[in-house]
């Protein structure tokens, strides 16, 4: 019988040619508005792109002052009263602003590594938001005819997962990461010393 299906060498070539548009880089956008394979649904919110996280996390990197004088023990002291311990947390709040963000992605991370049932929510709020997007993707998704736009897909899938981050004790390891952030960073910048340059600041400042 006469078929339309290509056979042999063709049959592989055509094959060859499916196997490029799944996974060509070329078509695959990271915010997934263009592209027809697998890896175009490999997506990201519109507005956000991996290489705007990348970009905000090197200028955080440059930025950071050496943790070898961060944690040098020799310039801690004990503000001698009050207005002196403002002046240092204002102070050393702007100057190691870059150590404090990393201190407190390190303590969020620390607390999701540390309870596999967050880890568990975390991906089911992924998964969930992952499957509305796809869906949002193929057909708009209307509900009391206004579109779902990508924060009401988030927070769709975060109702969903929301039983979830209970059971794991969402609620409290932000308190967790909250208390522990404040506690750290507000004893480093209360307790370590000015800079120099800081110090001179401050003295050419009118009383």
């Amino acid at each position: 019988m006469p078929s339309g299906a290509p056979k042999g060498e063709n049959c592989l070539v055509d094959m060859d040619s499916k196997a490029g548009d799944l996974f060509s880089a070329d078509e695959a956008q990271p915010t997934g508005t263009g592209g027809a394979g697998i890896m175009a649904k490999l997506w990201l919110p519109k507005g956000f792109s991996a290489s705007m996280a990348k970009e905000w996390i090197e200028r955080r990197r440059v930025s950071i002052r050496p943790w070898a004088s961060f944690v040098d023990q020799r310039k801690f002291s004990k503000p001698r009263n009050f207005g002196e311990l403002c002046q240092r947390v204002v102070r050393n709040v702007d100057t190691y602003n870059s150590n404090y963000t990393f201190i407190f992605l390190g303590l969020i991370l620390y607390c999701i590594i540390s309870s596999p049932m967050l880890l568990i929510a975390l991906a089911v709020f992924a998964g969930a938001f992952y499957i509305i997007h796809l869906k949002s993707l193929e057909s708009k998704l209307v509900v009391l005819g206004k579109e779902l736009t990508v924060p009401h897909q988030m927070s769709l899938a975060g109702a969903i997962s929301l039983p979830v981050f209970w059971l794991a004790g969402a609620g409290a390891a932000v308190f967790w990461i909250l208390g522990a952030t404040l506690f750290v960073i507000g004893s480093h910048a209360a307790f370590r010393e000015l800079e120099g340059s800081d110090m001179d600041e401050l003295l050419m400042e009118p009383v």
